[in-house]
């Protein structure tokens, strides 16, 4: 199914108009559960309660406040704080140029697509590709819902992503963590970790191998519990031995990844294990939703 737009506008550097479109890059797929009564499962309403009177208070009758102090709080109204908001058109105003190894990306707050719309396809093929030869990526500001996000846009092959990105104020510094006294490594300690490195090591980013367990666990005990199974939960013990000497858990890492080691036997068994998982019927939880 085609991917739908959630905005549209322009991305704007010098004399350059750009028209756009912006998608979600992704989605979340985690687990999500309603609160539930637990007498008849019926689904519980939030309620805001005052905590001096502890009477139950309608949305009407709420205000926004700020605190300042602790306990005390400055009333902002609707429209204090739309006066406060810049006039904004959806426009990527392009303020500067920077090659992409500058931008840690701790910065990265979330991402999105950007499309060419009508008029634009030209042009927007013609910044991406020449952002491609650069190297570089560009800075700018977003205006939408009357704020200036702070944005990225990094060209790829297929067009160009938009990161949201936090201000330098949001993200925190190692300043504030305490990170210990200086050590110094033997060189055999470092050449051990070294080779670990190598041996754990890939060519390029390969997502898809890997799957959230926990997301698959639970789907597959509602799937069982729709049919009407009972849920065993059996512990699994702790894989992890307390190794205190780092060279003797180095080498002992070293043996695990090797083509006989613990890691291996662990692959061939899951393969092994899912093999026949291809010629099981849909889950009963689709098969309820189908119906």
């Amino acid at each position: 199914m085609a991917a739908r737009a959630t905005a549209s506008g322009t991305i704007s550097f010098g004399l350059v108009a750009i028209p756009i479109k912006v998608y979600g890059a992704s989605q979340s797929k985690t687990v999500r559960f309603s609160m539930l009564h637990t007498g008849d499962h019926s689904r519980l309403k939030q309620q805001y309660v005052c905590a001096s009177c502890e009477q139950i208070v309608p949305r009407s009758d709420t205000v926004k406040g700020y605190e300042y102090s602790r306990g005390q709080y400055v009333v902002m109204t609707d429209d204090e704080l739309k006066a406060l908001e810049k006039k904004t058109d959806r426009t990527i105003e392009i303020e500067e140029f920077i090659p992409i190894d500058q931008v840690d990306p701790i910065f990265f707050e979330k991402s999105n697509l950007l499309g060419p719309d009508k008029g634009g396809h030209k042009s927007y093929r013609l910044l991406c590709s020449a952002m491609i030869d650069s190297g570089k990526v560009a800075l700018g500001r977003y205006g939408t819902r009357g704020r200036q996000q702070l944005v990225l846009l990094r060209p790829t092959m297929e067009g160009l992503t938009m990161h949201g990105l936090f201000y330098a104020d949001e993200v925190r510094r190692f300043d504030d963590i305490d990170l210990g006294d200086e050590v110094e490594f033997k060189q055999g300690e470092l050449d051990l970790a070294k080779q670990l490195i190598e041996q754990l090591a890939n060519e390029k980013f390969e997502p898809e191998k890997y799957q959230d367990e926990y997301r698959q666990a639970v789907l597959s005990a509602v799937d069982r519990k729709v049919a009407g199974e009972e849920i065993v939960i059996v512990e699994e013990p702790d894989r992890r031995d307390q190794i205190i000497d780092l060279v003797a858990a180095l080498k002992e890492s070293l043996a695990s990844q090797s083509p006989g080691g613990a890691k291996a036997k662990r692959v061939r068994k899951a393969a092994k294990a899912k093999a026949p998982a291809s010629s099981k019927k849909r889950p009963a939880a689709k098969k309820a939703a189908a119906k």
